[in-house]
């Protein structure tokens, strides 16, 4: 018996030390990033970093003003495309759907969710940029709000099927209709959550620049309206890394720098969200 307790006591250490390794590791990964990013970026962010224009080719300085108010459209367009159709796909999957129908529609979701963006950003390039003969704002927005789909539905799903039944009961009960019951108890006890997800789905977005290359493409200007390319910060992160410019380098890690803290601020306020006790349990 004293063997056998010995032999589990030294498996339970080896298993704890090699978890907190592991976990040591990936947050070390992550400081690592941010103080590279730092590093390479932090002298570059000032004030005309957000609020100037990039400088001619050759000229030191400059900010990428255009390219933060481009992403600002992207995202907004994306939010507009991504979370009525992610939110209405799920509140169908969680109050409506059947068993073919629900399993066809999660299966064409989880294949979306795994299509690379690239192919997302071809799709637009065809059904926008082509008709239309011109990259613009538009078109890049739409793909990035085809990307955001599959994560708004999943998530809006998951946190509608978590609101416990007896409510959805009580409110029809009362007399309410089933659309007036999911409208006015069902979604607002899990609007926190959906909240949440369509928070880490602008998140997930955020960054890609595949797409972006067969849309909105970029411009070195202010973009008016929605119809015309826009510069956006990944796409200028891209433009800039590959350039032979110092200065341009420069530039390219404070953008990386800046997009990295936009991600790690809605990341963190959407821990802050999921932390906060929903209506059923505070009742």
């Amino acid at each position: 018996m004293n063997l056998r307790a010995n032999w589990r006591k030294l498996i339970n250490v080896v298993m704890l030390g090699l978890s907190g390794m592991c976990t040591l590791l990936a947050v070390s990964l992550l400081l690592f990033i941010l103080g590279y990013l730092v590093w390479q970026g932090g002298t570059a962010i000032n004030w005309a970093f957000f609020t100037e224009l990039p400088k001619p080719v050759g000229e030191p300085g400059g900010g990428m003003a255009n390219a933060i108010v481009g992403s600002a459209k992207l995202l907004l367009l994306a939010a507009l495309i991504g979370i009525p159709v992610g939110l209405l796909g799920g509140i169908y999957l969680a109050e409506f759907g059947g068993r073919t129908w629900s399993f066809l529609l999660r299966y064409a979701t989880d294949l979306l969710n795994g299509t690379p963006s690239i192919v997302i950003g071809l799709l637009a390039y065809g059904i926008l940029v082509m008709p239309m003969r011109q990259f613009s704002t538009l078109a890049g927005g739409f793909a990035l709000g085809v990307i955001m789909i599959p994560t708004a539905l999943r998530t809006a799903e998951e946190f509608l099927q978590s609101v416990p039944r007896p409510l959805r009961e009580a409110a029809m009960a009362l007399g309410a209709s089933r659309w007036k019951t999911i409208a006015t108890v069902v979604v607002p006890a899990a609007l926190p959550g959906i909240v949440t997800g369509m928070l880490l789905g602008l998140a997930r977005i955020a960054g890609e620049t595949a797409p972006l290359l067969f849309t909105a493409f970029s411009n070195r200007f202010w973009s008016p309206g929605w119809i015309q390319p826009t510069a956006s910060l990944p796409v200028m992160i891209y433009t800039y890394a590959i350039a032979p410019y110092e200065d341009w380098h420069r530039q390219a890690w404070a953008a990386g720098l800046v997009l990295l803290a936009l991600i790690l601020i809605v990341n963190v306020g959407t821990r802050i969200l999921l932390s906060r006790r929903t209506p059923w349990e505070r009742l």
